[in-house]
């Protein structure tokens, strides 16, 4: 599957890709999802095969080379793509980067606000039928006209996903997950993922169905909220350290 931002250039350098006017314009009866380059050379009757194809991460910033077939121009691509408004391609995403809230500085004493922040959070994901990620995926297509609606949703939910996944995986793991003990492994993992997709949404100017800000609040102080099935942490530090303890009644 294509990331998001995929385009193509042929052998005179035009590039050729989806921007949220074409979106609107084009898209509306035969949406394409993914922004694939075979979407993208079929939108525009382009022979695939003589097209370059390039992908790049605006949040990472990694451009990437997927296939040259024709005049090699990925300097001038690269170049390109990184001056690029992507507010001309989803005016809804919101570019900023990626916080790893374990290589913040410590928190070592909690505020009211933020203990006020993780109780709404408590009663927030409590109050979420379907899954966080589910509702999240509902806030967005709200926000985002549901014409273009598929054209953007699996490449560009996916790509944030992906790359905040990678930012913070290993040291969620390693720090949080590995100091839990294996009766409550499952509790931990699934309320620690409900707030990475939470943090997710920050990457949207959506209004929201549900509350997720106080999560949000809380990742980018540096505090992740865990949950074992009957009582609430508040982690920081690079080891995931216990700064905080709630049990809710």
């Amino acid at each position: 599957m294509c990331q998001f931002f995929s385009f193509c250039t042929d052998e005179y350098g035009k590039k050729y890709y989806f921007d949220w006017e074409y979106r609107k314009k084009h898209l509306k009866d035969d949406p394409c999802p993914n922004d694939s380059h075979t979407g993208i050379a079929k939108e525009f009757n382009k022979i695939e095969d003589k097209l370059n194809k390039f992908e790049y991460n605006p949040l990472t910033k990694e451009f990437m080379v997927d296939q040259i077939n024709c005049v090699d121009n990925r300097i001038q691509a690269e170049a390109w793509v990184k001056k690029l408004d992507f507010g001309l391609i989803v005016p809804q995403l919101i570019i900023k980067p990626i916080v790893n809230p374990l290589l913040l500085s410590k928190v070592t004493k909690v505020t009211k606000e933020q203990i006020k922040l993780l109780k709404n959070w408590d009663s927030v994901r409590d109050s979420i039928r379907d899954s966080v990620l589910d509702s999240i995926r509902d806030s967005v297509r709200d926000s985002i006209r549901d014409s273009v609606w598929d054209s953007v949703r699996d490449s560009v939910l996916d790509s944030i996903r992906d790359s905040v996944w990678d930012s913070i995986r290993d040291s969620i793991r390693d720090s949080v997950l590995d100091s839990v003990r294996d009766s409550v492994w499952d509790s931990v993992l699934d309320s620690v993922w409900d707030s990475v997709y939470a943090y997710m949404s920050s990457f949207f100017d959506i209004k929201y169905k549900c509350d997720f800000s106080s999560a949000i609040q809380l990742w980018e102080s540096g505090l992740i909220p865990s949950f074992d099935g009957k009582t609430w942490r508040l982690r920081s530090g690079k080891k995931a350290d216990i700064i905080y303890e709630w049990t809710p009644e």
